[in-house]
């Protein structure tokens, strides 16, 4: 097993054959050899409605299934661009995505065909429709070869939320995937007796790059779950003997908080992997499962990583390690211990290609030369890395990077909000969505029900902290003045 140049093409080329070893969903098997079969299958067809001389991008807006793990495998053959849409969004914001990912086609399911806006014009097929189903009869796996892809092909558009606060299609490439998921299945000694778990959103980064692709690099079987369930888990360890496990954000916490069985040690699950667990359950998960459990540093972006090891405190993000840097965000020199800055990788982009169609904003993320992760942290003595904050205006909730503005858009179509801000409230693991509203008159369940109103407002968008203030202090340039009044909050009007 490598961690050179690999291209997942070059991954599934291993797997042809196998029949031993494959896919299981809601208790149905699929070997790789037919599930590659499949891929191609898909490939062909997909490719038969794609525009010449258009980008050859598809958007999945799918729960995880066999399906889309179908799907990302025809595109990391080189069948075209897969664009995993979030289904967390709604109308017209997940239109936009729609739009600005250059979708030619949009592959749906009953249970998300309705979150598109209509208006939206593109090609959209429900994958449990007839008309999916007559368009793949009519292709067989001989009608399309893999593709050679070079290691830096596009194969996924991966949506994000930056700094601006807009949704932005990272582009994920052929190594993106490849050797993240080599580097991984060597690190953790993964092979072909080997059963992975994937349960995490397959549209995110960290269930491709730290599940799927590390189940393909190692020969294992994969395990898609529907959607995560934390009653559901310790069954699913038991039932498909699963030995490695991804995760990102809070779902250590949610397991950890069913009922404990006598038999939790003693499972075949061996490897946790993941970001953003807190120290108290990734101390407690290894207790209860007898499983190793890392956590690491992230981003769909990819830009920069730091690796836990052993000595470090539990509290801490890993050892510093150039070309990671933290740096003062204002002069890009470093800081001396104890005192924060930005976390930076000053070789470069690392595994960051960049944003699609957003020129601009991949400038500002390569910005001097080093990949900028916007995220503060701090060294201490020893020389291990604390995270410290957010540089930029946006949130982190259940793994993923929410940006506050959108938010703040939708609170102001009520009418009786005259100014809001939104921002981050720190809890346990990640963010709570704040909202401090000038708004006289309003009630609590007057927002409740516009916010439950409102289409395009997802669930994690969602304010749960809401201050009710009488005016909101500005800058010179008539800005409102965050910072000032995050600093001066006292305990919220009303929480939950």
């Amino acid at each position: 097993m490598t961690t050179g140049r690999a291209t997942l093409t070059d991954l599934l080329a291993r797997l042809e054959e196998v029949d031993d070893r494959g896919i299981w969903f809601e208790g149905s098997f699929t070997p790789w050899r037919d599930h590659l079969r499949d891929a191609r299958i898909r490939a062909a067809a997909l490719r038969s409605l794609l525009p010449e001389g258009a980008p050859p991008h598809v958007g999945v807006l799918l729960p995880n299934c066999t399906e889309f793990s179908s799907l990302f495998a025809g595109a990391a053959m080189g069948g075209f661009v897969l664009v995993g849409l979030n289904s967390t969004r709604r109308g017209a914001a997940l239109a936009a995505d729609v739009v600005r990912a250059d979708c030619q086609v949009v592959l749906t399911s009953p249970d998300t065909a309705g979150l598109l806006d209509p208006a939206v014009d593109v090609r959209t097929i429900d994958v449990e429709s007839a008309e999916w189903t007559t368009l793949l009869a009519g292709f067989e796996a001989a009608d399309f070869e893999p593709r050679t892809p070079a290691p830096d092909d596009l194969t996924m558009l991966i949506f994000t939320s930056g700094t601006t606060g807009h949704p932005k299609a990272v582009r994920c490439s052929q190594r993106k995937f490849a050797e993240p998921g080599s580097m991984l299945a060597e690190r953790f000694s993964l092979g072909p007796e080997d059963v992975v778990y994937l349960s995490m959103p397959m549209f995110h980064s960290n269930s491709q790059i730290a599940g799927w692709s590390v189940a393909a690099a190692s020969g294992a079987s994969v395990v898609i779950r529907r959607t995560f369930s934390a009653s559901g888990f310790g069954d699913d360890v038991r039932r498909y003997r699963v030995t490695y496990a991804n995760y990102v954000g809070k779902p250590l916490h949610y397991i950890l908080a069913t009922p404990e069985r006598p038999d939790d040690p003693d499972t075949s699950l061996r490897i946790v992997y993941g970001n953003e667990a807190s120290a108290a359950d990734r101390l407690e998960f290894a207790r209860r499962f007898g499983a190793r459990v890392v956590d690491g540093f992230g981003s769909t972006e990819a830009g920069a990583a730091i690796t836990r090891t052993p000595d470090t405190p539990n509290d801490a993000l890993g050892p510093l390690r150039e070309p990671v840097l933290i740096v003062d965000p204002q002069t890009d020199e470093p800081v001396p211990a104890g005192v924060v800055g930005e976390i930076v990788n000053s070789s470069g982009p690392g595994y960051f290609d960049g944003y699609y169609g957003d020129p601009a904003a991949t400038a500002e993320r390569m910005r001097g030369g080093m990949y900028r992760t916007g995220d503060l942290g701090w060294v201490d003595e020893k020389g291990f890395i604390h995270f410290a904050g957010r540089l930029g205006d946006w949130l982190r909730i259940d793994g993923e990077n929410i940006g506050t503005q959108p938010i703040e858009a939708v609170l102001r179509r009520h009418p009786l909000v005259r100014e809001c801000i939104v921002f981050g409230v720190p809890v346990e693991i990640g963010d709570a969505v704040g909202a401090v509203l000038v708004a006289p008159g309003l009630t609590r369940a007057g927002f409740d029900g516009f916010l439950t109103d409102q289409p395009d407002l997802g669930r994690r968008q969602r304010p749960t902290r809401v201050w009710l203030v009488d005016e909101l202090p500005q800058t010179a340039t008539f800005k409102v003045a965050k910072a000032a009044v995050v600093t001066s909050l006292g305990a919220p009007t009303w929480s939950g």
